[in-house]
């Protein structure tokens, strides 16, 4: 069961909760009250956006167009990777919670406080 350990921009400790493997990470901080902005829950708006900031085993990802195109319009990346939609899975790297899937391992994951 995977834990994940949602911080604030300097790193401290919102809150830490265990889900199942392939929740969707907006879902899993709903559930926990964790301080994470978001609007429509569809990846549109663009405001539910976080980080992982763990540097565990990453591998590749593919990310939808509907994604990466809100990911641009925020400026959180650029052209080049809107263009692709199979990624490095690198952390610190911009996502949008409502389209992040939660793997086996455990995450740290940033929550973009505006």
């Amino acid at each position: 069961m995977p834990v994940i350990r949602f911080v604030d921009q300097h790193q401290q400790t919102l809150t830490t909760v265990a889900c199942e493997a392939g929740d969707n990470l907006l879902d899993v901080a709903r559930f926990h009250e964790v301080p994470l902005h978001w609007r429509c829950g569809q990846g549109t708006c663009g405001t539910c956006k976080v980080q992982r900031l763990d540097d565990g085993a990453h591998q590749a990802c593919k990310v939808g167009r509907k994604e990466r195109n809100v990911l641009l319009r925020e400026k959180l990346i650029d052209s080049t990777l809107a263009a692709s939609e199979d990624w490095p899975d690198q952390y610190q790297r911009w996502r949008l919670a409502c389209h992040l899937t939660v793997g086996d391992e455990d995450w740290m994951v940033l929550c973009q406080q505006d």
